[in-house]
């Protein structure tokens, strides 16, 4: 099968950033692998002070880029990536250093309990998400919505009016490869932005298991295999991203093939969480 590494921004072992990917093709096992990288990188280098600040967190510098964030309404600014799926400001992860002295990880930040989430599927022209897109996430939604013992809710509209929605999901028409990308809770909130790309190709159980991962960072959860990439084919420690990787009792602490937030996808996924992710997302919320 097919396996696509999630440019998200961290993942349930979570943030701000699912679905990650590693630049490193040779690392990849699989023949048909598919990485999340973008193709053009910024020459830029990254400022020693923000290096620092991005050890400090524990953060993969050898994975740590500068690179164009693009937003719904076709402005864009630049961030940092990390791991390919986490998606950072420089303010963001200076901030995050300054405060800091999986199976199913959960960061330390988180958003607030009882929060009822206002999300929107944009519909607007170019970033727009397609008829099954959108399907998908309805889909993920309700996955969540559908989860008894948890305490967060989301109310989903579709529409071109994000700006005052605690969520956005978007297409990301610019970016290469497969997947999604997305941040870390902050201040009680949801991450803001969930994009996902270049799934046109895959089934609605597919892009419906990338929406899911996306949202769950966007609620708090890293990547299940943090600690080791297994899903990719890699063996690398992502590090505990800044915003502590937090083991969740009463799940795995090695690897769980069937979590939705492994760091990497393949085409055979549906979509649904598995009796882990669930007691996660129950213990968090």
């Amino acid at each position: 099968m097919k396996k696509v590494m999630l440019t998200l921004l961290w993942g349930l072992s979570a943030l701000v950033l699912c679905t990650s990917c590693s630049e490193n093709n040779d690392q990849i096992t699989e023949p048909n692998s598919v990485e999340q990288t973008a193709e053009t990188p910024w020459s830029k280098s990254v400022p020693k002070n923000v290096i620092e600040a991005a050890t400090k967190l524990d953060l993969n510098v050898d994975h740590l880029r500068y690179d164009t964030f693009y937003f719904p309404d076709g402005t864009s600014e630049e961030r940092l990536f990390i791991e390919e799926d986490i998606v950072m400001t420089e303010q963001e992860i200076l901030a995050l250093a300054k405060f800091t002295d999986g199976r199913q990880y959960a960061t330390n930040n988180l958003v607030s309990q009882g929060r009822n989430i206002s999300i929107i599927g944009y519909t607007g022209f170019l970033y727009g998400l397609s008829s099954k897109e959108r399907n998908a996430l309805s889909m993920a939604v309700n996955n969540y919505n559908s989860l008894s013992g948890v305490s967060i809710s989301f109310t989903l509209t579709f529409g071109t009016n994000y700006q005052n929605k605690d969520m956005v999901v978007y297409r990301n028409p610019f970016q290469f490869g497969s997947g999604g990308s997305a941040g870390f809770p902050n201040n009680g909130l949801p991450h803001k932005w969930v994009q996902i790309y270049g799934l046109s190709s895959y089934n609605v159980d597919v892009i419906e298991h990338v929406i899911t991962h996306e949202i769950g960072h966007s609620v708090g959860f890293r990547h299940t295999d943090w600690f080791s990439r297994e899903s990719c084919g890699q063996n690398t420690n992502e590090g505990d991203a800044g915003v502590g990787a937090n083991h969740i009792n009463g799940t795995p602490t090695g690897y769980d093939a069937t979590s939705i937030m492994l760091s990497c996808f393949h085409s055979g996924v549906n979509g649904e969480f598995n009796s882990n992710d669930i007691t996660a997302l129950q213990a968090m919320y």
